[in-house]
């Protein structure tokens, strides 16, 4: 389904006992039939009781929301190393460098809103990556484009199946955000110094092709992955989560990466959470 130079990161089947063990880990953790998706803010907990109950929430909204918290603490972990140990972040021009740590920010907002509504924190805070993929930069933003691309088509379904329509505004909004994401990765490539490998000029994201980075910005219209269930993309989630579907996926196993929470700054005000109505 997606490839990261020869390595299948998304695999259409990783083991049957690696999926298992993601879906009842979750499930015992809260989250009934796992999902993921995503939304936050360190803000949110002063709003939320005038936008839900959180004994309101339908099976189907903690599943996706449980999910959410999953992918937005792997989309912190992988920002994080990227700025902290990836050799080519520190050869980036300062608004690319910028726009990196300006996402980890993001996602971390993401995550807090998102435990805020569920009221319980991910079931994993350690996570696993295909070979190379903090110190060859080609790898690193095939991932990242491929992450971004599968939160897009996440919210999507979030968009699709929420509950209420406050739920619904605040996947797209998340989406929105993502969206920039996966575009400034990919301005970022042709700015990928020569001794790192660059300029890279294509990037390999969810659909396994290799696309130009010229337009960076090149979705008329955001992509689904046809996906219509959450557990679509915890299915494609499984291997960075689970360490039997890491094996499988050819993943490197022999060390995992921590999530590690921290009290995010948004780049600006008025682009922080207001609230569940969205105004």
């Amino acid at each position: 389904m997606f490839m990261s130079k020869d390595l299948e990161v998304f695999p259409q089947g990783p083991s049957n006992v690696g999926r298992r063990s993601f879906l009842k880990r979750a499930s015992l953790a809260g989250a009934g039939s796992l999902a993921f998706a995503g939304l936050l803010s360190a803000a949110s907990a002063g709003h939320q009781s005038e936008d839900f109950d959180r004994d309101d929430l339908t099976p189907g909204d903690r599943a996706i929301l449980i999910a959410a918290e999953i992918a937005e603490a792997l989309a912190v972990t992988t920002y994080s190393n990227i700025i902290n140990t990836a050799p080519f972040f520190g050869r980036l021009q300062s608004d690319d460098q910028g726009y990196l740590q300006a996402a980890r920010q993001e996602e971390m907002s993401h995550y807090l809103l998102e435990e805020s509504v569920t009221g319980q924190p991910s079931p994993f805070n350690s996570f696993f990556y295909p070979p190379k993929m903090f110190s060859d930069a080609q790898t690193t933003l095939n991932v990242l484009v491929t992450l971004e691309d599968a939160f897009i088509a996440a919210y999507l379904v979030g968009v699709r199946n929420f509950s209420t329509s406050n739920f619904r505004v605040t996947a797209a909004r998340i989406m929105g955000i993502e969206s920039d994401h996966r575009t400034l990765a990919r301005v970022v490539a042709p700015g990928v110094a020569a001794q790192d490998g660059g300029p890279i000029e294509t990037v390999t994201g969810a659909q396994g092709v290799a696309e130009s980075v010229d337009p960076p910005n090149n979705n008329g219209y955001e992509r689904t992955l046809c996906w219509t269930s959450i557990d679509q993309a915890v299915q494609a989630l499984t291997p960075f989560a689970d360490i039997n579907a890491a094996k499988a996926a050819g993943f490197d196993v022999s060390k995992s990466f921590a999530f590690e929470p921290f009290t995010p700054t948004l780049p600006n005000a008025l682009g922080d959470f207001i609230s569940f109505k969205g105004c």
